[in-house]
């Protein structure tokens, strides 16, 4: 066994699969002749692995890490539901000195992987949406707090089941989400009511909707506003993701199928 295999000893012993999440070059060439099967899990396939999934947004806490990368490998079928797995990690500047061993039996899948990969819209828009939501949170509207609704995904259900607040600036552009300049007016559009509506391309459809979904039989964790409510109601209603970033306690949060499936604290990005 190598030095690194050597360091694992037991915890890797017997596993179905190992789980490298942005291996080097060395740590991965360390596994090449494992009797378990070894999944790569990172922003890029940068050591050619055959089993790997892709990290659409850069999870920095630990536990988002592994838990999408065994949603996503449940959902290629690289393991198994009764399969234990070992995921080795790098933590706090080190490499791979972080272990942890999983019963998939045990997990419960929280959606996270399904809400990139086989959402309406497009990965790189969902990605792309995370990541205004995430800037806006940390730098807030000329440096205060703001709140922002946008609705990835089925633009014209979307449509349908709301109104104008105002003259949509969207209206006859063809702009797409992604681009620079598009996210600096995005920002700027973020501090006056209503929701931002992007296709499942990514081009903007509209900017201060109203939502008018029933928010009857939605739950949200108590403490969270109208915002949420509507974010939350109307993935139920249409196949729409919707990604919310709270005024109040700056959290991003994504609802799809009526249900939250993620919460991210900008200021750790």
């Amino acid at each position: 066994m190598n030095e690194l295999r050597d360091l694992l000893g037991d915890v890797v012993a017997d596993a179905n699969a190992v789980f490298l999440f942005s291996p080097s070059s060395a740590d991965f060439e360390r596994f090449a002749d494992a009797e378990e099967a070894v999944v790569v899990v990172g922003p890029e396939n940068a050591v050619e692995a055959e089993s790997f999934v892709e990290l659409p947004i850069d999870f920095t806490d630990l536990e988002g890490r592994i838990r999408f990368g065994i949603e996503g490998a449940l959902d290629k079928e690289f393991v198994g539901e009764d399969d234990e797995v070992v995921c080795v990690s790098g933590f706090m500047g080190g490499t791979s000195n972080t272990i942890a061993r999983i019963q998939t039996s045990d997990f419960t899948p929280s959606g996270v992987y399904d809400l990139f990969v086989n959402s309406r819209a497009e990965p790189g828009v969902v990605r792309d949406v995370f990541e205004v939501a995430i800037e806006l949170g940390k730098k807030g509207q000329k440096g205060k707090p703001v709140g922002a609704l946008f609705v990835v995904g089925d633009a014209g259900k979307v449509m349908n089941k709301s109104r104008p607040l105002s003259y949509n600036p969207f209206e006859k552009s063809h702009v797409h989400v992604g681009d620079p300049i598009v996210n600096v007016m995005l920002k700027e559009f973020s501090r006056l009511d209503g929701a931002f509506v992007i296709s499942d391309a990514g081009k903007i459809v509209s900017a201060y909707r109203y939502l008018e979904p029933s928010a009857e039989g939605v739950d949200i964790p108590k403490g969270l506003g109208a915002r949420h409510m509507a974010g939350g109601a109307i993935t139920r209603d249409t196949n729409a993701t919707a990604i919310v970033l709270s005024e109040s306690d700056g959290l991003v949060r994504a609802f799809k199928g009526g249900e939250l499936v993620l919460e991210i604290d900008p200021e750790e990005y």
